[in-house]
């Protein structure tokens, strides 16, 4: 590989995705794995019980509370917190050594998830919440995704109020009315924030090549 082609080296980047439950921040996730390289999802940890179509260590890693609550003790979770009564933690080992390495993180975690992980990695952070078009809209998604009972729709449609309330914390925010034009959205945020100068950690000695070649 020549000098003209060689990369730069980069650190990676801690890129958290929130919403309330339905306004497409899954979907969104999902694309952006299947487009972007260089991007991978953090596994989760969670005491939730696993749905029908989740396998373990792809989806999350379900473990009991018991198990959970040691791993809190280990200070292992750059952040975990309870949601609906079921407890959620990022595994810090394995989101440190991809970031040395230039990979970036994906992340699907709420507004508490994000202050923790602000608190702890300021630098590496990247946070954009999505928004539904609507309150009406919202709950159609969670209705035809059809796979939660009708309390527990009622419950995240009261939720989604003092959940969007926090769109302010965020360094971005994206209204999802239309999937294809929020997916554009969240590439070019991406595509910008891998060019800051102080994430580009190999830049120093590129530009002093180039200076070199000048004189």
């Amino acid at each position: 590989m020549t000098s003209k082609q060689m990369p730069i080296a980069r650190r990676g980047l801690m890129l958290v995705l929130s919403s309330p439950s339905g306004a497409g921040k899954t979907t969104l996730s999902r694309l952006l794995l299947k487009a972007e390289r260089g991007v991978s999802l953090s596994i989760s940890t969670t005491t939730r019980p696993r749905r029908p179509n989740e396998r373990h260590g792809q989806h999350y890693h379900f473990v009991t509370q018991a198990h959970f609550d040691k791993m809190v003790k280990r200070n292992a979770f750059m952040e975990w917190a309870r949601v609906f009564g079921n407890c959620y933690g990022t595994p810090r080992a394995p989101v440190e050594k991809a970031l040395r390495q230039g990979h970036d993180v994906l992340f699907d975690v709420d507004w508490q998830g994000t202050q923790q992980l602000r608190e702890k990695a300021p630098d590496d952070l990247v946070s954009v919440f999505v928004l539904p078009p609507s309150a009406a809209e919202l709950k159609r998604r969670l209705k035809k995704r059809a796979q939660d009972t009708h309390e527990v729709i009622a419950t995240r449609m009261s939720k989604a109020a003092s959940e969007m309330s926090h769109w302010a914390e965020y360094d971005y925010v994206i209204v999802n009315r239309d999937l294809k034009r929020a997916f554009a959205e969240l590439r070019a945020i991406l595509a910008a924030e891998r060019c800051r100068r102080e994430r580009q950690t190999g830049l120093s000695a590129f530009v002093r090549g180039l200076m070199a070649g000048t004189s």
